[in-house]
């Protein structure tokens, strides 16, 4: 059923929906008019040729006049014959059902069923695939293209412009939730004690633990040193109520005397007994990290406690605000290293393809792996495009926009059929007046 919709002349209705025609296909239209109008123009001229022929001969105008009514004869019947053969296509001639006429609206979804198969079998094949991308050389072409500086700005700029849209279209509050699960469900998930003790354990193995003993140290000879009266007064405070106070205060000396020289001498001897005894203390715990079964608990259950305190959860979600705003912020500056360096490798990669040969034919190979895949997976569903396309067409709609495409070509076969028909006429009539003479 054919709907109202774009119009060519008055009253020329042009179908929408499945198979609409479009304003080319009106300007189609109206060529194929105009080529169907000097067929039939032709047609009539010879019709009226031969009635001229005719009755000159019947009035004794000479020999010539049978020449030209064969001749015109011919060609009307060439004419009636093309005219036939063209519009059996597309409808039934004057109306008449005659067999095997209006080939396309009757056979609509077998031509597309077959036009389908055809691509499928002709188009989509693997070796047929496989043959028009290695002549088209893609990662040659690509490698080329890129190699090229302002091909690798552009590139780039691209680049720059889907990452910043990509990122604000996440929104924070779900990245930070998927984030933070993320986080937490793979910590919980891995146990950190054995890999904290095999750190520990190479980390004292270099000497590496010696530095921060040091560093321990040195605070606290600083502390000791500035702070001699908060020890005498710890001192004190922790003394008997009973003990006189000069006696708290000469107990405090000395205790400040040893803790500052027990302090200095571990400072400043490599081999005092104190660095020993943290070595065997770190020892031991790196082996109890690794290989006691208490420990690790303790350690997950710290672990947990830790990753699960609602601070940690915070600086994780805060976490993923500076990172999007570092990564936008670099993706919109032209000189940022992240563009820099995107740039280069694109000009990396371009010289690369464009260089190697080896390199542009395993890309091909993968790219052509690819295709065939997908092909070969959907090639049913690729040529269902165009059988359902066609199936879902009514068919009067069909016919009509088939024969706007090709049958402005088809009239020429009209035009042909009533000259050949009228030079085969001429010839026939000719032949016979010979062998009868």
């Amino acid at each position: 059923m054919r709907t109202k919709g774009l119009t060519g002349r008055a009253g020329d209705a042009v179908a929408t929906g499945p198979g609409a025609l479009t304003a080319a296909d009106e300007l189609k239209r109206r060529g194929l008019r105009r080529m169907k109008g000097v067929a039939t123009g032709l047609l009539v001229v010879v019709a009226v040729v031969y009635a001229l022929a005719t009755w000159a001969e019947h009035s004794g105008a000479g020999p010539w006049a049978g020449y030209v009514a064969a001749a015109a004869e011919a060609g009307m019947v060439g004419a009636l014959a093309d005219w036939f053969a063209v519009t059996a296509l597309f409808r039934r001639p004057l109306g008449l059902p005659i067999p095997h006429t209006a080939i396309i609206p009757t056979k609509k979804d077998q031509l597309g069923q077959s036009l389908g198969e055809f691509v499928g079998e002709n188009f989509l094949a693997e070796q047929v695939v496989r043959d028009r991308l290695r002549s088209v050389a893609l990662a040659r072409r690509v490698g080329e293209w890129l190699a090229q500086p302002e091909n690798a700005d552009r590139v780039t700029a691209e680049l720059g412009t889907a990452v910043r849209g990509g990122l604000r279209v996440l929104r924070d509050a779900d990245v930070q939730a998927v984030l933070a699960e993320s986080i937490t469900r793979r910590a919980g998930a891995t146990e950190i004690a054995p890999t904290l003790g095999r750190l520990l354990e190479r980390t004292i193995a270099d000497e590496g633990h010696r530095r921060l003993v040091d560093l321990v140290l040195e605070a606290s000879h600083s502390w000791l040193t500035t702070h001699r009266d908060a020890v005498l007064d710890a001192v004190a405070d922790g003394a008997p109520g009973w003990t006189p106070r000069f006696v708290d205060r000469r107990v405090g000396e000395r205790v400040y005397r040893e803790l500052l020289r027990f302090v200095t001498e571990a400072s400043q001897q490599p081999d005092h007994p104190a660095r020993a005894t943290v070595d065997r203390f770190l020892t031991d715990f790196a082996q109890q990290l690794q290989h006691d079964a208490e420990t690790r608990q303790r350690v997950e259950r710290l672990k947990s406690d830790l990753i699960n305190r609602p601070e940690v959860q915070e600086l994780i979600g805060s976490a993923w605000e500076a990172l999007r705003g570092m990564i936008v912020a670099a993706a919109e500056d032209e000189r940022s290293a992240l563009r820099l360096r995107a740039r280069a490798a694109v000009l990396s990669t371009g010289g690369r393809l464009a260089a190697d040969a080896a390199l542009r034919d395993k890309l091909d190979g993968w790219v052509a792996d690819a295709v065939v895949h997908v092909v070969s997976g959907y090639r049913g569903e690729i040529t269902s495009l165009i059988t359902d396309t066609i199936a879902a067409w009514d068919a009067p709609t069909t016919s009509r926009k088939i024969e706007l495409h090709i049958g402005r070509d088809l009239q020429f076969i009209r035009l042909n059929g009533t000259v050949i028909g009228a030079l085969a006429g001429l010839v026939i009539h000719a032949t016979t007046q010979a062998l009868g003479g």
